[in-house]
């Protein structure tokens, strides 16, 4: 049977239920980053409705239950995904929506030059399958997570391609695309500055991120000849480089591919790219 308790970090208190075969209170439900970061991020949403001029301030949304219809606990015990769904009114409206909860990731353009050419753009991608487009060689930028105590970003595809060519990405050198376009932009509401890439049933979010080098002709024409033809793979990940000319042309079925590739063209021409790569560069000459 179902079972239910009141969340009582909500004012007031509204009920969570959650499916038979999972244990779960609310000390174990808020101490699931993702859920509570989206908790945290709703109710100050919903307290702007109140803002004079806001769509829905004379009857506003609020959110009434949750039900917890799956927890994936990983190996080392920890929550790691959470399917729920809230069930928000306003009036006699209803509105219902089931969330996959997973948290932030990021995802990185990078982008390797020829120093004797640095007009010259190569792109690493990673070709793998993702099931829920039913692919079993899906073409794509790397994603993964940023590691704060190492200053790295880990995940599968970042461990081959370190493994494989020896590029380690470092946190002082990647540039927040997503921070930079919306730098000028203001909103009431507690968004972060990532791409959502699902919005209605995911709160999933990406910052997407910049990754530049500039290599002696040899050493790009090593690359090119490694990740050319048939790649260079694992069990589950082949990596691929591309010319950048074609990115979004050959990316445009992954949302964060081409979401790179439109930010990186437009704050290109802005110049702030540059600015950012120049203070990179000083930080690298001090260190």
């Amino acid at each position: 049977m179902p079972s239910t308790f009141l969340l009582s970090a909500w004012e007031p208190a509204i009920p969570v239920t959650v499916a038979d075969g999972h244990i779960l209170d609310e000390e174990k439900l808020l101490g699931f980053p993702a859920f509570s970061n989206w908790l945290e991020a709703l109710q100050k949403n919903l307290t702007v409705q109140t803002t004079p001029g806001h769509t829905f301030e004379g009857d506003p949304w609020r959110l009434e239950g949750v039900n917890v219809h799956n927890v994936t606990v990983f190996d080392d015990g920890m929550i790691g995904f959470m399917t729920i769904e809230a069930l928000m009114k306003k009036s006699h409206t209803n509105l219902d929506r089931v969330i996959f909860l997973r948290g932030g990731t990021v995802a990185i353009l990078m982008i390797l030059r020829p120093k004797d050419n640095v007009d010259e753009k190569w792109v690493i991608l990673t070709e793998q399958p993702r099931i829920g487009a039913c692919s079993t060689a899906f073409l794509e930028i790397p994603a993964g997570m940023l590691d704060n105590k190492s200053g790295t970003v880990v995940g599968k595809a970042m461990e081959q391609i370190r493994a494989e060519t020896g590029l380690n990405v470092r946190a002082e050198e990647l540039i927040d695309l997503t921070a930079m376009a919306l730098d000028k932009v203001e909103t009431n509401e507690q968004l972060k500055n990532g791409v959502y890439m699902s919005p209605g049933n995911l709160d999933e979010y990406m910052p997407m991120l910049l990754w530049e080098k500039y290599l002696d002709r040899k050493e790009l024409e090593s690359f090119r000849s490694k990740l050319g033809g048939e790649g260079v793979r694992d069990k589950l990940i082949t990596l691929r480089i591309r010319n950048f000319e074609v990115l979004w042309k050959e990316g445009a079925r992954d949302a964060k591919t081409l979401a790179a590739w439109a930010l990186y063209d437009r704050l290109g021409k802005t110049e702030q790219i540059e600015e950012r790569q120049k203070q990179i560069r000083i930080g690298r000459t001090q260190q």
